[in-house]
Protein backbone atom coordinates (compact mmCIF):
# COMPACT_ATOMS: atom_id res chain seq x y z
CA UNK A 1 0.00 0.00 0.00
CA UNK A 2 2.85 2.37 0.82
CA UNK A 3 4.35 1.87 -2.66
CA UNK A 4 1.16 3.00 -4.41
CA UNK A 5 0.76 6.55 -5.62
CA UNK A 6 -1.60 8.94 -3.87
CA UNK A 7 -3.92 8.75 -6.87
CA UNK A 8 -4.07 4.96 -6.65
CA UNK A 9 -4.59 5.05 -2.89
CA UNK A 10 -7.39 7.59 -3.15
CA UNK A 11 -9.04 5.49 -5.85
CA UNK A 12 -8.81 2.34 -3.74
CA UNK A 13 -10.14 4.11 -0.65
CA UNK A 14 -13.08 5.67 -2.49
CA UNK A 15 -13.83 2.45 -4.36
CA UNK A 16 -13.55 0.37 -1.18
CA UNK A 17 -15.88 2.68 0.71
CA UNK A 18 -18.40 2.57 -2.13
CA UNK A 19 -18.22 -1.22 -2.31
CA UNK A 20 -18.60 -1.55 1.46
CA UNK A 21 -21.59 0.79 1.44
CA UNK A 22 -23.15 -1.18 -1.44
CA UNK A 23 -22.66 -4.49 0.33
CA UNK A 24 -24.18 -3.07 3.50
CA UNK A 25 -27.14 -1.70 1.53
CA UNK A 26 -27.62 -5.04 -0.22
CA UNK A 27 -27.51 -6.89 3.10
CA UNK A 28 -30.07 -4.56 4.74
CA UNK A 29 -32.31 -4.85 1.68
CA UNK A 30 -32.01 -8.65 1.80
CA UNK A 31 -33.04 -8.75 5.47
CA UNK A 32 -36.01 -6.42 5.00
CA UNK A 33 -37.28 -8.19 1.87
CA UNK A 34 -36.83 -11.58 3.50
CA UNK A 35 -38.83 -10.48 6.50
CA UNK A 36 -41.54 -9.03 4.28
CA UNK A 37 -41.75 -12.18 2.15
CA UNK A 38 -41.80 -14.68 4.99
CA UNK A 39 -43.76 -12.75 7.58
CA UNK A 40 -45.81 -10.29 5.61
CA UNK A 41 -48.43 -10.14 2.86
CA UNK A 42 -46.94 -12.77 0.54
CA UNK A 43 -47.72 -15.56 3.02
CA UNK A 44 -51.36 -14.49 3.35
CA UNK A 45 -51.77 -14.07 -0.39
CA UNK A 46 -50.41 -17.53 -1.16
CA UNK A 47 -52.54 -19.12 1.61
CA UNK A 48 -55.72 -17.53 0.24
CA UNK A 49 -54.84 -18.64 -3.25
CA UNK A 50 -54.27 -22.19 -2.09
CA UNK A 51 -57.70 -22.29 -0.45
CA UNK A 52 -59.34 -21.22 -3.70
CA UNK A 53 -57.80 -24.17 -5.52
CA UNK A 54 -60.24 -27.19 -5.86
CA UNK A 55 -59.37 -30.22 -3.78
CA UNK A 56 -57.44 -32.96 -5.51
CA UNK A 57 -59.41 -35.82 -7.10
CA UNK A 58 -57.70 -38.35 -4.96
CA UNK A 59 -59.52 -36.87 -1.99
CA UNK A 60 -56.42 -35.54 -0.17
CA UNK A 61 -56.96 -32.40 1.80
CA UNK A 62 -55.68 -28.97 1.07
CA UNK A 63 -53.75 -27.86 4.06
CA UNK A 64 -51.42 -25.20 5.35
CA UNK A 65 -48.42 -27.31 4.33
CA UNK A 66 -49.06 -26.63 0.65
CA UNK A 67 -49.33 -22.89 1.19
CA UNK A 68 -46.24 -22.83 3.41
CA UNK A 69 -44.20 -24.69 0.81
CA UNK A 70 -45.28 -22.25 -1.86
CA UNK A 71 -44.35 -19.34 0.39
CA UNK A 72 -40.92 -20.83 1.04
CA UNK A 73 -40.22 -21.55 -2.63
CA UNK A 74 -41.31 -18.13 -3.84
CA UNK A 75 -39.39 -16.38 -1.05
CA UNK A 76 -36.21 -18.31 -1.79
CA UNK A 77 -36.46 -17.55 -5.50
CA UNK A 78 -37.09 -13.87 -4.84
CA UNK A 79 -34.22 -13.60 -2.38
CA UNK A 80 -31.84 -15.45 -4.68
CA UNK A 81 -32.80 -13.16 -7.54
CA UNK A 82 -32.26 -10.16 -5.27
CA UNK A 83 -28.79 -11.37 -4.29
CA UNK A 84 -27.63 -12.31 -7.80
CA UNK A 85 -29.04 -9.33 -9.64
CA UNK A 86 -28.10 -6.95 -6.85
CA UNK A 87 -24.59 -8.40 -6.73
CA UNK A 88 -24.15 -8.01 -10.48
CA UNK A 89 -25.45 -4.45 -10.37
CA UNK A 90 -23.17 -3.69 -7.41
CA UNK A 91 -20.13 -5.10 -9.23
CA UNK A 92 -20.83 -3.08 -12.37
CA UNK A 93 -21.47 0.13 -10.46
CA UNK A 94 -18.39 -0.45 -8.27
CA UNK A 95 -16.18 -0.87 -11.34
CA UNK A 96 -17.65 2.30 -12.86
CA UNK A 97 -17.16 4.18 -9.58
CA UNK A 98 -13.52 3.05 -9.33
CA UNK A 99 -12.83 4.21 -12.89
CA UNK A 100 -14.60 7.50 -12.21
CA UNK A 101 -12.71 7.85 -8.93
CA UNK A 102 -9.41 7.34 -10.79
CA UNK A 103 -10.28 10.15 -13.19
CA UNK A 104 -11.52 12.50 -10.46
CA UNK A 105 -8.49 11.79 -8.25
CA UNK A 106 -6.17 12.55 -11.16
CA UNK A 107 -7.94 15.82 -11.82
CA UNK A 108 -7.86 16.78 -8.15
CA UNK A 109 -4.13 16.01 -7.97
CA UNK A 110 -3.20 18.00 -11.09
CA UNK A 111 -2.20 21.07 -9.02
CA UNK A 112 0.12 18.87 -6.95
CA UNK A 113 1.63 17.47 -10.15
CA UNK A 114 2.26 21.03 -11.29
CA UNK A 115 4.06 21.77 -8.03
CA UNK A 116 6.08 18.56 -8.40
CA UNK A 117 7.06 19.33 -12.00
CA UNK A 118 8.24 22.82 -11.05
CA UNK A 119 10.24 21.49 -8.11
CA UNK A 120 11.77 18.79 -10.35
CA UNK A 121 12.85 21.33 -12.98
CA UNK A 122 14.50 23.45 -10.30
CA UNK A 123 16.15 20.42 -8.68
CA UNK A 124 17.48 19.22 -12.05
CA UNK A 125 18.85 22.66 -12.93
CA UNK A 126 22.60 22.62 -13.69
CA UNK A 127 23.37 24.86 -10.70
CA UNK A 128 21.80 25.25 -7.30
CA UNK A 129 20.40 28.70 -8.08
CA UNK A 130 19.43 27.96 -11.67
CA UNK A 131 15.68 27.98 -12.27
CA UNK A 132 14.76 29.82 -9.06
CA UNK A 133 13.04 32.46 -11.17
CA UNK A 134 10.29 29.96 -11.98
CA UNK A 135 6.95 30.28 -10.19
CA UNK A 136 3.98 27.93 -9.96
CA UNK A 137 1.37 30.74 -9.99
CA UNK A 138 -1.46 28.29 -9.36
CA UNK A 139 -4.98 29.52 -10.13
CA UNK A 140 -8.19 28.34 -8.54
CA UNK A 141 -9.95 28.48 -5.17
CA UNK A 142 -7.89 29.18 -2.10
CA UNK A 143 -7.75 25.65 -0.77
CA UNK A 144 -4.96 23.63 0.83
CA UNK A 145 -3.24 22.92 -2.50
CA UNK A 146 -3.21 26.58 -3.54
CA UNK A 147 -1.81 27.59 -0.14
CA UNK A 148 0.96 25.01 -0.64
CA UNK A 149 1.74 26.37 -4.12
CA UNK A 150 1.74 29.99 -2.91
CA UNK A 151 4.03 29.11 0.00
CA UNK A 152 6.37 27.35 -2.44
CA UNK A 153 6.41 30.45 -4.66
CA UNK A 154 7.29 32.67 -1.68
CA UNK A 155 10.13 30.32 -0.76
CA UNK A 156 11.47 30.38 -4.34
CA UNK A 157 11.29 34.16 -4.44
CA UNK A 158 13.26 34.51 -1.22
CA UNK A 159 15.87 32.00 -2.39
CA UNK A 160 16.16 33.78 -5.73
CA UNK A 161 16.69 37.14 -4.00
CA UNK A 162 19.21 35.55 -1.66
CA UNK A 163 21.32 34.09 -4.49
CA UNK A 164 21.10 37.30 -6.48
CA UNK A 165 22.24 39.27 -3.47
CA UNK A 166 25.11 36.87 -2.92
CA UNK A 167 26.29 37.23 -6.52
CA UNK A 168 25.99 41.01 -6.41
CA UNK A 169 27.91 41.11 -3.15
CA UNK A 170 30.76 39.04 -4.59
CA UNK A 171 30.91 41.15 -7.73
CA UNK A 172 30.74 44.47 -5.86
CA UNK A 173 33.24 43.41 -3.21
CA UNK A 174 35.64 42.16 -5.87
CA UNK A 175 35.43 45.43 -7.76
CA UNK A 176 35.88 47.46 -4.59
CA UNK A 177 38.91 45.42 -3.52
CA UNK A 178 40.60 45.57 -6.89
CA UNK A 179 41.22 49.33 -6.69
CA UNK A 180 43.25 49.36 -3.45
CA UNK A 181 45.17 46.28 -4.57
CA UNK A 182 46.11 48.01 -7.80
CA UNK A 183 47.19 51.06 -5.85
CA UNK A 184 49.24 48.94 -3.44
CA UNK A 185 50.98 47.21 -6.34
CA UNK A 186 51.88 50.56 -7.90
CA UNK A 187 53.29 51.91 -4.64
CA UNK A 188 55.26 48.74 -3.95
CA UNK A 189 56.75 48.72 -7.45
CA UNK A 190 57.84 52.34 -7.03
CA UNK A 191 59.40 51.57 -3.63
CA UNK A 192 61.21 48.46 -4.86
CA UNK A 193 62.68 50.11 -7.95
CA UNK A 194 63.95 53.20 -6.18
CA UNK A 195 67.71 53.59 -6.37
CA UNK A 196 67.96 54.38 -2.68
CA UNK A 197 66.08 51.25 -1.67
CA UNK A 198 68.08 48.88 0.47
CA UNK A 199 68.34 45.14 -0.11
CA UNK A 200 66.01 44.39 2.81
CA UNK A 201 63.48 46.88 1.48
CA UNK A 202 63.56 45.30 -1.96
CA UNK A 203 63.14 41.78 -0.54
CA UNK A 204 60.23 42.95 1.58
CA UNK A 205 58.72 44.73 -1.41
CA UNK A 206 59.02 41.65 -3.62
CA UNK A 207 57.35 39.54 -0.93
CA UNK A 208 54.53 42.05 -0.58
CA UNK A 209 54.19 42.19 -4.38
CA UNK A 210 53.80 38.41 -4.49
CA UNK A 211 51.15 38.56 -1.76
CA UNK A 212 49.40 41.40 -3.57
CA UNK A 213 49.53 39.46 -6.83
CA UNK A 214 47.98 36.46 -5.12
CA UNK A 215 45.17 38.64 -3.79
CA UNK A 216 44.59 40.03 -7.28
CA UNK A 217 44.32 36.50 -8.66
CA UNK A 218 41.84 35.73 -5.91
CA UNK A 219 39.73 38.75 -6.79
CA UNK A 220 39.84 37.85 -10.50
CA UNK A 221 38.82 34.31 -9.63
CA UNK A 222 35.88 35.52 -7.55
CA UNK A 223 34.72 37.74 -10.39
CA UNK A 224 35.03 34.90 -12.87
CA UNK A 225 33.24 32.50 -10.52
CA UNK A 226 30.41 34.99 -10.06
CA UNK A 227 30.11 35.44 -13.83
CA UNK A 228 30.41 31.72 -14.52
CA UNK A 229 27.44 30.85 -12.30
CA UNK A 230 25.16 32.91 -14.52
CA UNK A 231 23.79 31.46 -17.72
CA UNK A 232 25.80 32.84 -20.67
CA UNK A 233 23.86 35.53 -22.49
CA UNK A 234 25.79 35.03 -25.74
CA UNK A 235 26.41 31.56 -27.14
CA UNK A 236 28.15 30.41 -30.27
CA UNK A 237 29.44 27.23 -31.86
CA UNK A 238 32.55 25.95 -30.07
CA UNK A 239 34.63 22.87 -30.79
CA UNK A 240 36.34 21.65 -27.63
CA UNK A 241 39.05 20.07 -29.76
CA UNK A 242 40.13 23.51 -31.03
CA UNK A 243 40.02 24.95 -27.52
CA UNK A 244 42.10 22.08 -26.10
CA UNK A 245 44.72 22.40 -28.84
CA UNK A 246 44.96 26.16 -28.29
CA UNK A 247 45.32 25.86 -24.50
CA UNK A 248 47.97 23.15 -24.82
CA UNK A 249 49.98 25.21 -27.31
CA UNK A 250 50.00 28.23 -24.96
CA UNK A 251 51.57 26.35 -22.04
CA UNK A 252 55.26 27.08 -21.48
CA UNK A 253 57.57 24.06 -21.53
CA UNK A 254 58.22 22.56 -18.11
CA UNK A 255 58.73 19.37 -16.15
CA UNK A 256 55.19 18.12 -16.97
CA UNK A 257 54.42 16.87 -20.47
CA UNK A 258 51.02 17.71 -21.94
CA UNK A 259 49.60 15.11 -24.31
CA UNK A 260 46.61 15.87 -26.52
CA UNK A 261 44.31 13.43 -28.28
CA UNK A 262 41.58 15.49 -29.85
CA UNK A 263 38.60 14.64 -31.96
CA UNK A 264 35.67 16.85 -32.88
CA UNK A 265 33.56 17.74 -29.84
CA UNK A 266 31.12 20.47 -30.91
CA UNK A 267 28.91 22.32 -28.41
CA UNK A 268 27.23 25.68 -27.96
CA UNK A 269 28.49 28.13 -25.37
CA UNK A 270 30.59 31.11 -24.44
CA UNK A 271 34.04 30.65 -26.00
CA UNK A 272 35.86 32.68 -23.32
CA UNK A 273 34.35 30.74 -20.42
CA UNK A 274 34.88 27.37 -22.13
CA UNK A 275 38.52 28.25 -22.82
CA UNK A 276 38.92 29.14 -19.14
CA UNK A 277 37.37 25.79 -18.21
CA UNK A 278 39.93 23.86 -20.27
CA UNK A 279 42.76 26.09 -19.09
CA UNK A 280 41.90 25.60 -15.41
CA UNK A 281 41.76 21.83 -15.80
CA UNK A 282 45.10 21.65 -17.61
CA UNK A 283 46.81 24.04 -15.19
CA UNK A 284 45.39 22.13 -12.24
CA UNK A 285 46.78 18.90 -13.70
CA UNK A 286 50.20 20.49 -14.19
CA UNK A 287 50.30 22.05 -10.72
CA UNK A 288 49.23 18.94 -8.80
CA UNK A 289 51.59 16.49 -10.43
CA UNK A 290 54.68 14.51 -9.57
CA UNK A 291 57.72 16.38 -8.29
CA UNK A 292 59.94 14.41 -10.62
CA UNK A 293 57.82 15.28 -13.63
CA UNK A 294 54.78 13.57 -15.06
CA UNK A 295 52.21 14.10 -17.75
CA UNK A 296 48.77 15.56 -18.36
CA UNK A 297 46.50 13.98 -20.96
CA UNK A 298 43.81 16.03 -22.72
CA UNK A 299 41.25 14.16 -24.80
CA UNK A 300 38.13 15.41 -26.57
CA UNK A 301 35.43 13.34 -28.25
CA UNK A 302 31.74 13.13 -29.03
CA UNK A 303 29.62 10.65 -27.09
CA UNK A 304 27.10 8.40 -28.88
CA UNK A 305 24.27 10.66 -27.72
CA UNK A 306 25.96 13.70 -29.30
CA UNK A 307 27.27 15.34 -26.13
CA UNK A 308 30.75 16.82 -26.18
CA UNK A 309 33.27 15.26 -23.80
CA UNK A 310 36.52 16.62 -22.42
CA UNK A 311 38.71 14.28 -20.35
CA UNK A 312 41.78 15.61 -18.55
CA UNK A 313 43.99 13.01 -16.83
CA UNK A 314 47.16 13.66 -14.87
CA UNK A 315 49.75 11.78 -12.90
CA UNK A 316 50.23 12.83 -9.32
CA UNK A 317 49.72 11.81 -5.70
CA UNK A 318 47.04 9.35 -4.66
CA UNK A 319 43.62 10.98 -4.19
CA UNK A 320 41.15 9.27 -1.83
CA UNK A 321 37.73 8.86 -3.40
CA UNK A 322 36.00 10.45 -0.40
CA UNK A 323 38.03 13.63 -0.96
CA UNK A 324 36.68 14.17 -4.50
CA UNK A 325 33.66 16.36 -3.55
CA UNK A 326 35.89 18.71 -1.51
CA UNK A 327 38.15 19.65 -4.41
CA UNK A 328 35.22 21.34 -6.22
CA UNK A 329 34.52 23.63 -3.27
CA UNK A 330 36.02 27.15 -3.28
CA UNK A 331 39.23 27.61 -1.28
CA UNK A 332 39.47 23.90 -0.53
CA UNK A 333 42.29 21.44 -1.09
CA UNK A 334 42.71 17.79 -0.35
CA UNK A 335 42.58 16.54 3.24
CA UNK A 336 40.18 19.36 4.14
CA UNK A 337 42.83 22.09 4.03
CA UNK A 338 41.70 25.65 3.39
CA UNK A 339 43.22 27.95 0.76
CA UNK A 340 45.93 26.83 -1.56
CA UNK A 341 49.41 28.01 -0.87
CA UNK A 342 49.58 29.20 -4.46
CA UNK A 343 46.77 30.27 -6.71
CA UNK A 344 43.31 31.41 -5.67
CA UNK A 345 41.89 28.00 -4.83
CA UNK A 346 39.02 28.48 -7.26
CA UNK A 347 40.20 26.50 -10.29
CA UNK A 348 37.89 23.49 -10.12
CA UNK A 349 35.05 25.56 -8.63
CA UNK A 350 35.14 27.71 -11.76
CA UNK A 351 35.25 24.58 -13.94
CA UNK A 352 32.13 23.22 -12.26
CA UNK A 353 30.33 26.57 -12.45
CA UNK A 354 31.11 27.01 -16.16
CA UNK A 355 30.05 23.45 -17.01
CA UNK A 356 26.75 23.72 -15.15
CA UNK A 357 26.03 27.18 -16.57
CA UNK A 358 26.24 25.60 -20.04
CA UNK A 359 23.87 22.79 -19.09
CA UNK A 360 26.66 20.23 -18.64
CA UNK A 361 28.36 18.54 -15.75
CA UNK A 362 31.79 17.61 -14.43
CA UNK A 363 32.93 14.59 -12.46
CA UNK A 364 36.27 13.41 -11.14
CA UNK A 365 37.62 9.95 -10.46
CA UNK A 366 40.88 8.89 -8.81
CA UNK A 367 43.33 7.57 -11.37
CA UNK A 368 44.91 4.20 -10.73
CA UNK A 369 48.51 4.88 -9.81
CA UNK A 370 47.84 8.44 -8.63
CA UNK A 371 46.33 11.60 -10.00
CA UNK A 372 42.86 12.38 -11.25
CA UNK A 373 40.66 11.84 -14.27
CA UNK A 374 38.26 14.75 -14.73
CA UNK A 375 35.47 14.41 -17.30
CA UNK A 376 33.40 17.34 -18.53
CA UNK A 377 30.25 16.75 -20.57
CA UNK A 378 28.49 19.54 -22.47
CA UNK A 379 25.27 19.43 -24.50
CA UNK A 380 25.37 18.84 -28.21
CA UNK A 381 24.63 21.81 -30.48
CA UNK A 382 21.04 21.97 -31.74
CA UNK A 383 20.40 20.26 -35.03
CA UNK A 384 19.88 22.56 -37.98
CA UNK A 385 16.50 22.22 -39.64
Amino acid sequence: MKRLTIRARLTLVFGGLFLLSGLLLLAVTYVLVSYQLRRGGLSGTITAASEAVPPPKDGSERGPMVGQKMVTDVADDALWTLLTQGGIALAVISAASIALGWLIAGRMLQPLQRVTETARRIANAPAADRGLHERIALDGPRDEVKELADTFDVMLERLDHSFDGQRRFIANASHELRTPLTLNRALLEVAVHRRAASTDTRQLGETLLEINSRHERLIDGLLLLSRSEQEPAERSFVDLADVAEHVASQLPPGRVTVRTETAEAPTIGNPVLLERLVQNLVENGVKHNLDSGGWVGVRTSTAPDGTAELVVTNTGPQVPRYEIPAIFEPFRRLNGERMATSGAGLGLSIVQAVARAHGGDVRAEPREGGGLTVTVTLPAPPQET
